[in-house]
Formats: structure tokens, sequence, C-alpha cells
């Protein structure tokens, strides 16, 4: 699993003009890929690390001061665009095999104690977010 986690002041998705998902910061705007042997063992350690990861204001994490997540799901975190100008995505796992895996995370963090709002699986998302620093981490499992 492959995850981008900024630190937002607020973020959202909104599908066909509705809000879907909403937070309001400090918290977390992550983005999480799922390739083809990602497992729910490895949602639950991306959960406990997004979770415990320290880098919000003061060097704390979303436990330490209940910050929300926003977890949205994105194919694209697996393109490749080594070769070519077309972008491949053989590397990232079919939606039968990515939502629930996603949802996996979404329910591991929940768990945990988080706050979570996600985004729409498959939909047509428009993301805004206040990115603060910026602040942003690749995270793999």
């Amino acid at each position: 699993m492959r995850a981008v986690a900024q630190v937002v002041t607020q973020a959202s998705v909104t599908v066909d003009g509705e809000v879907v998902g909403e937070i309001d910061g400090p918290g977390l705007c992550v983005l999480v890929g799922v390739t083809h042997d990602d497992t729910p063992a490895k949602a639950d350690q991306l959960a406990r690390k997004l979770w415990s990861l320290r880098i919000l204001p003061d060097e704390k994490s979303c436990s330490d001061v209940g910050a929300p997540l926003l977890v949205i799901s994105q194919f694209t975190l697996y393109g490749e665009a080594r070769k070519g100008r077309r972008p491949t995505w053989n590397a990232a796992a079919p939606g039968p095999v990515a939502e629930p895996l996603v949802d996996e995370v979404v329910a591991r963090l929940r768990a945990l104690g988080a706050r979570v709002e996600t985004g729409r699986f498959g939909a047509d998302m428009k993301v805004a977010l206040v990115n603060d620093g910026p602040f942003t981490v690749i995270v793999e499992m």
C-alpha cells in the first residue's frame, strides 16, 4: 500500500456537487493506493502508521491530539510513467481488490479512535484542501 499524507487545516471531497467528506484541521488528508499483493495486514499497518505519525504541529500525531483524517482512494499512486508519454496503471489493484482494502484502512483507523471522513471509491472526486506547511510525506507498507 502507498499513501500520500498531507497536513491540512481543512480538506473536503465533493462528488457531483455534494460534499461527501470534510475535515477541519489540523488533520491529515490521505490519498491511498493499493497494489496487487496488498493484504488486510498491510491495511492495519498503514492505519497504525497514519494514526501515530508525528507530523502535525509541535511534532504531534493524530492520536496525540485527536486530529481528523480524510482518506481518499487514489489508484493513480501506482501509475508508471518512466517510458513514453502515457502512464500505465498495471501496478494498481483492480477495484474489487482495492476497495475492501481502502475500507479496511478506514475501519482500522476508526477502531483506533480516529474520526475519519472519506471520499467515494471510483467516483470522479473533486478534492479541496489547505496544505499546512506545506507538509507532505509518502508512506509505503
